[in-house]
């Protein structure tokens, strides 16, 4: 683990950002650099592709989950 250094205007958008995301700041922060790395090395995917790629890998059954 380490120090990243990112302006106060950013890091004030990602603490708004952690609320309604039910997330800490370290979780929003974490999970946008994650998904900004894939989309990078994986240009041809739109957002919901790669979340679907990353639920599908986690085995998660969406379908279950939306009839219960």
């Amino acid at each position: 683990m380490g120090i990243v250094k990112i302006s106060d205007a950013l890091h004030d958008e990602i603490r708004k950002a952690s609320g309604p995301m039910l997330r800490s700041i370290n979780a929003q922060a974490e999970y946008w650099i994650k998904i900004g790395m894939l989309a990078e090395t994986h240009p041809e995917m739109t957002f919901h592709d790669i979340m679907r790629e990353q639920l599908r890998t986690a085995s998660v059954n969406v379908r279950q989950v939306i009839h219960e």
